[in-house]
């Protein structure tokens, strides 16, 4: 009989124990979050500025769900990244499934969106509710980017909840292995969305 295990459902633990799946420490295994970043214009700039203040005016006034960090966070970083363009493409609510044959058990979950180049996957982007850890979603991302059917490239994912955002890399070459950015929020003075922005189109250009 196969047990279907759903992706939001598993953590670490399960993910090292069923997949081998290790973190790496050294920084040089994930440059592509702080290294040699593109720079963004000052009409991008503004344009981030509006988002951060959209965010934050919100927050004062309702929770924040899912669906609303999809159109008022999400959507605005993906159009500045210029991933509705080619060579890019955008699916949503995509599912996925890694079969583990030996213990005849079937992880299935659905990526909230996926940025894809010629069938290669770029980006897994899970966005939480606001009011939860990001910590909660890291395990579920990495779960849905092992399912990645090209092990011979990186996948990059985002872990966000509307304001705090947390890039992830994952290798699959000779064993498993992920390593996470620093934890990037809108809560600061600063603007933290242009990182966020310079990172995206920083992985985009790793494709072109």
């Amino acid at each position: 009989m196969v047990t279907v295990i759903q992706a939001q459902t598993v953590n670490i633990i399960d993910l090292k124990e069923k997949f081998g799946l290790q973190r790496d420490n050294n920084d040089q295994f994930f440059t592509e979050w702080f290294d040699n970043l593109p720079e963004i214009t000052d009409s991008e700039k503004q344009a981030l500025d509006r988002v951060k203040t959209n965010y934050l005016s919100l927050v004062d006034r309702r929770p924040i769900l899912e669906e609303l960090v999809k159109l008022v966070v999400l959507a605005p970083l993906l159009d500045l990244a210029g991933f509705y363009r080619l060579p890019f493409d955008i699916e949503t609510e995509e599912s996925i499934q890694i079969a583990l044959e030996d213990e005849g058990e079937i992880l299935r979950g659905r990526i909230d969106v996926l940025v894809l180049k010629q069938q290669l996957w770029l980006l897994t982007i899970e966005s939480k509710r606001a009011v939860f850890s990001l910590i909660m979603g890291i395990p579920q991302a990495l779960a849905y980017m092992l399912a990645n059917p090209h092990p011979e490239r990186p996948t990059f994912g985002l872990v966000m909840n509307g304001s705090n955002f947390i890039f992830i890399k994952l290798s699959k070459q000779d064993a498993p292995k992920y390593a996470l950015s620093d934890e990037l929020t809108l809560l600061k003075r600063e603007n933290e969305l242009y990182k966020v922005l310079r990172i995206l189109k920083n992985l985009g250009s790793i494709l072109i």
